[in-house]
């Protein structure tokens, strides 16, 4: 009895996993006879899973049941989601924190004491350097996901940066989190232009507007263009640098929220940033402590010589009196 329960929980395992088996290869993962495989599907039936039988060569699904069973998880599927949990519950995401550690708690109570210790060990080793997120209405994540699946135009009210609120109806595209927001990739159809819009400042209106027909992504690099308009359009200044260092070492201390980074040949690449301030432009890639050429805009060529001469001025004993 213990061998065949312990099979059930096996093979309940392996039908969680996304896919269809074929019963010869369950039979062979099992250790057992294709007839033995029928024998526990049924069992699993009789226990109240939908597992369904496959069209063509005869396999096996987990259909959707009327409850959730129980999940299977291996050591490291386990303290994945563990971690996924705790990470969620600072996830900006707002109501996720609560319910993220409600689900969190639940799940130490099951996990076994070498497990706890993993996931303890690395929760108190770690040092989080990120900023408050802010927190977004869960409902309208889900609310907009939908809409760029099933193609539906959105309709909402925008508040822009400087207070200003409209009204926008848009194309959704992409939902984006960057760690510490949302945005909203959409071509705005007032606009007739693609735009970035951060979710926690719209506020969605019902019903939403007219099907559409998809268009072309607003560049051939997604991740290029969403960085950009989080990092350079929204400000006054736009600095664009050949920083001598290679690409990936930099893109480490700038990240996409800060930079674009660009491979520049070898050991060299472009940096592309922005700021309010040419002060903090210069300073951003000045603390990098590597070589640098400023590029644009012309006032920061000009800015950066004239910190220069003070900061050498700086360093310059006086002459003896």
């Amino acid at each position: 009895m213990l061998e065949t329960s312990a099979r059930l929980l096996r093979l309940l395992s392996l039908l969680q996993t996304p896919k269809d088996w074929p019963g010869t290869e369950l039979a062979e993962r099992l250790g057992v006879s294709p007839r033995t495989v029928r024998r526990d599907i049924d069992r699993l039936r009789e226990l109240g899973y939908t597992v369904e039988a496959t069209a063509g060569v005869p396999g096996y699904r987990l259909g959707a049941g009327s409850g959730l069973p129980p999940l299977l998880l291996d050591d490291d599927e386990a303290v994945a989601v563990a971690i996924g949990l705790g990470t969620a519950a600072v996830s900006g995401v707002a109501g996720i924190g609560e319910t993220a550690l409600r689900a969190l708690a639940k799940l130490e109570r099951v996990l076994p004491s070498r497990l706890r210790h993993r996931v303890g060990s690395l929760r108190s080793a770690t040092v989080p350097l990120t900023a408050q997120a802010t927190a977004v209405d869960p409902a309208a994540l889900t609310a907009i996901a939908a809409a760029v699946r099933d193609r539906e135009s959105l309709r909402f009210d925008y508040r822009a940066h400087d207070g200003t609120e409209d009204r926008r109806t848009a194309e959704p595209y992409r939902l984006v989190s960057s760690g510490r927001r949302w945005y909203l990739v959409a071509w705005d159809t007032g606009r007739g232009d693609w735009r970035t819009f951060r979710v926690d400042r719209l506020r969605l209106r019902t019903p939403n507007g007219p099907r559409f027909a998809p268009r072309e992504p607003p560049s051939g690099d997604l991740v290029r263009y969403i960085t950009e308009r989080i990092s350079v359009d929204p400000y006054r200044y736009r600095g664009r640098f050949t920083v001598r260092a290679p690409a990936g070492d930099v893109a480490a201390r700038m990240p996409p929220t800060i930079a674009v980074v660009e491979p520049a040949g070898a050991g060299a690449c472009v940096l592309t940033t922005g700021s309010n301030s040419l002060d903090d432009l210069a300073m951003w890639v000045a603390q990098l402590g590597v070589p640098f050429t400023v590029h644009e805009p012309p006032e920061l060529v000009e800015h950066v010589r004239a910190l220069g001469t003070r900061l050498v001025a700086a360093a310059t004993p006086p002459p003896p009196s």
